[in-house]
């Protein structure tokens, strides 16, 4: 597997997200322990999941909690791996996504993903989401604070703005190393957080990278350029949509969401799909 760098990590180009696992419709656990497994086998060595990943106001970090196990169960090393998670998102039970962006729930949130996790420092803390009654910098400052403390190696933010983005890396004293925002080749509205992140020499982790793309692999009619290049290398849409996220910049590492073990082989695959020029550029404008 491939690497690329979070802060002064190496990860593998290619990393897990464990949504999937955990909230509704989920597969059993064995399966998505398989999923994690596989994913180890694969040399994937970045795993994402966040304490809001769950369904019941009683099972609060029910994908932490989950992928704590598969590393636990795993029977090769694990030292190397990265497993970065997020808070300020919370979910009361009822189905949705609402926020707590305040200093005191994300150090209360960081303490029991310290816990589930088993660790005595996080390795990639992020801030989830931003919450229109907090503002910003009071949320950051958290973050710096659970930096400075030692709580956290390496601070991140998620679904920010290019604004965002540099008042983070301002208030963390230039220690700002990844922005997790959704993109895919459905969905290219963070083009601009993206480009900032490749000046500014930024992890960018594009959450969904697969979305709009069919378990049959049909991205619809206007992105076609993907099955193309896919029948052309004989591999699937989804290998050829990430080795184009891949392409666009070396600070880009996607977290695709699995809980099929197949799934997951089938995306660190991606990281040596090699596209030309000419196909990078038909599907940059696909």
């Amino acid at each position: 597997m491939r690497t690329r760098r979070i802060g002064d990590v190496q990860v593998s180009a290619i990393g897990l997200g464990g949504m999937p696992m955990s909230i509704e419709g989920r597969p059993d656990e064995s399966r998505s322990i398989s999923a994690v497994h596989a994913a180890l086998d694969a040399g994937v060595t970045l795993i994402d999941t966040a304490d809001a990943y769950h369904v019941g106001a009683d099972e609060v970090g029910h994908n932490e909690s989950l992928i704590a196990r598969a590393l636990a169960t795993y029977g090769g090393d694990t030292s190397g791996v990265l497993v970065a998670t997020k808070g300020g998102h919370v979910r009361p039970g009822d189905g949705s996504w609402q926020l707590d962006g305040s200093p005191a729930h994300l150090k209360h949130a960081c303490e029991a993903s310290l816990k589930r996790l088993g660790v005595e420092a996080i390795g990639l803390y992020q801030y989830h989401r931003p919450d229109p009654a907090v503002p910003y910098a009071d949320s950051i400052g958290a973050l710096r604070g659970l930096l400075d403390e030692g709580k956290i190696r390496m601070a991140g933010v998620s679904n920010a703005s290019p604004d965002q983005i540099r008042e983070a890396n301002e208030i963390l004293g230039g220690r700002l190393v990844s922005v997790q925002n959704q993109f895919s080749p459905a969905y290219r509205d963070s083009e601009a957080e993206l480009r900032l992140c490749d000046v500014l020499g930024i992890a960018f982790l594009p959450w969904s990278p697969l979305g709009g793309i069919t378990s049959a692999g049909d991205l619809g009619a206007e992105h076609s350029a993907f099955s193309q290049v896919a029948k052309a290398h004989d591999v699937s849409p989804q290998q050829v949509a990430l080795a184009w996220m891949l392409a666009k910049s070396p600070v880009v590492v996607p977290i695709p969401g699995s809980s099929r073990p197949e799934t997951i082989r089938d995306s660190a695959q991606a990281a040596e799909l090699e596209l030309s020029p000419e196909e990078f550029a038909r599907l940059d404008v696909a």
